[in-house]
């Protein structure tokens, strides 16, 4: 099976946060664990939005679901290391785009991740897809699109 490779530009980083790995992160081989990381990324989405602006539904019942998650792991990472979680969007379509991720660790300058996560614009009411909303748009006026 080919290895999953993820690189991204540079300019495309938009935010940043800091977490902290918790001592409960740390798996059985004495480093941050999968579940955790997946749990980290979402917590620095979850930060980015609202840096943005954006509700993670709206009174209308719009909001934004995961579709798909890709991760590559570069260097392991320790209970109560500061991991950087830089930020991005990418590659939008009709109804949403991507997500992307470079988590560091700012002690050493390693790369410890990178991930993009798959997302669109999900009406909770309906239960249906929807198109994505013109406001969340214009926040990121720049970013690239396939379709």
């Amino acid at each position: 099976m080919a290895r999953l490779k993820l690189e991204f530009p540079e300019d495309q980083f938009c935010f940043s946060t800091q977490l902290t790995v918790r001592v409960t992160d740390i798996n059985a081989a004495n480093h941050l664990g999968n579940d955790s990381m997946i749990s980290m990324i979402s917590e620095a989405r979850a930060r980015f939005l609202f840096e943005f602006g954006v509700q993670e539904t709206e009174p209308d019942g719009t909001g934004i679901i995961v579709t798909d998650l890709a991760t590559t792991y570069r260097a392991e990472a320790h209970a109560r290391d500061q991991l950087l979680f830089e930020v991005g969007v990418m590659d939008f379509n009709k109804y949403g785009g991507d997500v992307t991720f470079r988590v560091t660790r700012p002690a050493d300058g390693k790369v410890v991740a990178m991930a993009k996560q798959g997302f669109v614009f999900y009406n909770y009411k309906s239960s249906q897809v929807v198109p994505m909303p013109d406001d969340f748009r214009a926040k990121f006026s720049r970013v690239n699109w396939i379709d």
